[in-house]
C-alpha cells in the first residue's frame, strides 16, 4: 500500500468539517473502490461558464412519457459490457423470450404482474430487481401498467463482498425470492412462440406446447428477485459513505448500486450531507431516479435519468447545500449504474435528452 501524503489545507477526516470557503473534491480511482485523494478548492469545480465537447453532463427527462413507444424496449446507453434500456408495458409479452447474449437485470419502476420462467413463477411489484440468468426462458404477464429499467450484462450479476459487515448486511438473505417449480399457465394454445436473442439478432422458434414445461429444478443458477425497499444502506453519522458502499450487484466492468431512504449525517459533527464533488476518471455514471425528493438535484423528477461521462467533475447542484441544512433524512430511491468503459448514448437518447442540463451548475 502506498504511503499517504498531504500538503497545504486539508481535513482530519474526508467529508467532515470542510474549512469555510473551501470546497472538497474527491479524486478517486476504480469508481471509489481504489486509491483516493481529497482536494480543497476555492471554487466549486462544477461552476463552469461553458462546456464544448462530449463530456457535458446529460439528462433524460422522465422517460416513460409519450416519447416512449408502448410495449417495446428502447436502448438508451450501451458499451461492450452492458446495454441499458427502458420500456412501458400495458399488456402481456406477445412471446416467450430467451436471451442467449446477456444476463438480465430488470428494475420495476412502477406496476406489478407475474414473471413466468422455466424455473417457475415470481410475482413482481414496484421497486423489485429481477435477475434472470442468460439462457433462461421466460414471459412477463402484466397486471398493472409496468415501467421497466433493463440492464443487460455480458457477465453474471453477482453479490458484493460484505467483508467485516457480515452476511446479513445490505439485505438479509431471506429477502431474496426464488421461483418454485411450476408449469406455464398458458396450456390451451395450438402453438407457442419463443424468441431467442443471439449476437443481437432474434430467432423465432414455434412449439406445439408451452416451453415452460419444467416440473422441477436444483442448482445454483436461477432467477432471483430482490426489492429495493429491502435494501439496508450502510450508514455513518460521522462520515459520508461513498457510492461504492451501496453496491447491490457486481458485473464485469460495471456495478449497480441502490440509494435508498436513510438518516442523514450529523450536522453537529460537521459531516457533509450531500454527495461530495468528485471526478469521474475511471467510470461513467448513470443515475435513474425512482422515487422521493432528490434534494441534490434541481428539476429532476421520478423516472428521469442522468448520465455523467468519466473525466468531468460531478457533484450537487449549487442550492443543494442549503436544502440539506434542515434535513434529518433523505427519502429518495435511485438506481446507479457505474461503468468502467464509456457508454455511448443512442439516437433515441440524443433526440429526447434535456440538452440544457449541463447549464444547471452555472452560476
Amino acid at each position: 500500500m502506498e504511503s499517504f501524503k498531504a500538503s497545504g489545507v486539508y481535513t482530519k477526516q474526508a467529508h467532515v468539517k470542510i474549512p469555510d470557503g473551501l470546497y472538497e473534491e474527491e479524486h478517486g480511482r476504480k469508481g471509489f473502490f481504489g486509491r483516493v485523494s481529497q482536494l480543497y478548492h476555492e471554487n466549486p469545480p462544477v461552476n463552469w461558464k461553458n462546456i464544448e465537447g462530449d463530456l457535458k453532463p446529460r439528462c433524460l427527462p422522465p422517460v416513460y412519457g409519450e416519447q416512449l413507444e408502448m410495449n417495446r424496449f428502447v436502448t438508451i446507453l450501451e458499451n461492450k459490457d452492458c446495454i441499458i434500456s427502458v420500456a412501458h408495458y400495458d399488456k402481456d409479452f406477445d412471446y416467450f423470450f430467451r436471451n442467449a447474449d446477456h444476463d438480465e437485470l430488470y428494475f420495476i419502476h412502477e406496476g406489478n404482474g407475474r414473471l413466468e420462467t422455466v424455473y417457475g413463477h415470481l410475482d413482481f411489484k414496484k421497486g423489485d430487481y429481477i435477475n434472470i440468468p442468460r439462457g433462461t426462458t421466460y414471459k412477463y404477464y402484466i397486471k398493472e401498467k409496468t415501467k421497466f429499467l433493463l440492464t443487460e450484462s455480458t457477465s453474471e450479476f453477482e453479490e458484493p463482498s460484505r467483508g467485516i459487515l457480515g452476511p446479513n448486511a445490505l439485505y438479509d438473505q431471506t429477502a431474496i425470492k426464488t421461483p418454485e417449480a411450476a408449469l406455464g399457465s398458458e396450456q390451451d394454445k395450438e402453438e407457442y412462440t419463443l424468441l431467442i436473442k443471439r449476437l443481437g439478432k432474434l430467432t423465432k422458434v414455434t412449439y406445439p406446447f408451452n416451453p415452460l414445461d419444467c416440473k422441477g429444478w436444483k442448482g445454483s443458477v436461477y432467477p432471483k428477485l430482490l426489492s429495493i425497499y429491502d435494501y439496508c444502506p450502510v450508514m455513518s453519522h460521522k462520515y459520508h459513505i461513498p457510492p461504492s458502499g451501496h453496491t447491490t450487484f457486481l458485473a464485469q466492468n460495471f456495478v449497480v448500486c441502490s440509494f435508498v431512504a436513510r438518516p442523514l449525517e450529523d450536522t453537529k459533527e460537521g459531516v457533509l450531507k450531500v454527495p461530495f464533488y468528485h471526478s469521474n476518471i475511471d467510470y461513467d455514471e448513470v443515475l435513474f431516479y425512482h422515487q422521493g425528493d432528490f434534494f441534490s438535484r434541481d428539476n429532476i423528477d421520478a423516472g428521469a435519468l442522468t448520465f455523467h461521462p468519466q473525466g468531468i467533475h460531478h457533484g450537487p447542484h449549487p442550492n443543494a447545500f442549503e436544502k440539506a441544512n434542515d434535513k434529518t433524512h433523505t427519502d429518495e430511491f435511485a438506481v446507479m449504474i457505474d461503468t468502467r468503459y464509456p457508454l455511448e448514448p443512442t439516437s433515441w437518447f440524443k433526440e429526447n435528452e434535456n440538452k440544457a442540463y449541463w447549464k444547471s451548475w452555472m452560476v
